[in-house]
């Protein structure tokens, strides 16, 4: 049986929060959560997604708990940095960064306030999976971006090679 794209990721991945003491990043706090997650067998970690509250972090911040994960991870278990941005060229930024710094994958969060239309949607994936060789999961959540990525968008992404995995987070169990 061969592998399927995303295979590298199957199991427990967990969304982490961004913990903040007196208004800067708790680092011992955030290390308490992965040394958790880790011994309880996750196989990947989630910084700094919508969970992570990544929009309303600085880019210094949201740099520096990419960075703080995968160092504490320190290869334990496997990183998938939520990079994404309602803009293509910083979502590019973030996505070149994680990797740079050890990141196996990265979340792309669909543009939220921007609605794009479908081809908008497969552009702005195509230019992050043509510019960084990661894997990378679309992550499609509507009640967050204000839009579906439809069926037929998402098959189109998933024939560009390092487009490996969607987090379908509709709600929607409908075909």
């Amino acid at each position: 049986m061969t592998n399927r794209k995303g295979s590298d990721f199957a199991g427990v991945g967990v969304a982490i929060v961004t913990p903040f003491r007196d208004g800067a990043l708790d680092v011992e706090t955030l290390k308490k959560q992965i040394e958790f997650q880790i011994s309880s067998g996750t196989n990947f970690l989630v910084p700094v997604g919508t969970t992570g509250e990544s929009p309303t972090l600085s880019h210094d911040e949201h740099e520096r708990v990419i960075g703080e994960v995968i160092q504490l991870a320190a290869g334990r278990c496997k990183v998938m940095a939520g990079t994404g941005s309602n803009s293509t060229a910083e979502a590019l930024r973030l996505t070149k960064r994680a990797a740079k710094e050890g990141a196996d994958a990265s979340l792309q969060v669909a543009p939220y306030y921007n609605k794009p239309t479908q081809k908008g949607f497969y552009e702005h994936f195509k230019a992050i999976a043509e510019e960084v060789g990661i894997p990378h999961c679309v992550y499609n959540i509507p009640g967050r971006s204000a839009k579906n990525i439809e069926p037929e968008t998402i098959a189109r992404l998933s024939e560009l090679p390092n487009i490996t995995m969607v987090k379908e987070a509709t709600g929607s169990l409908d075909p």
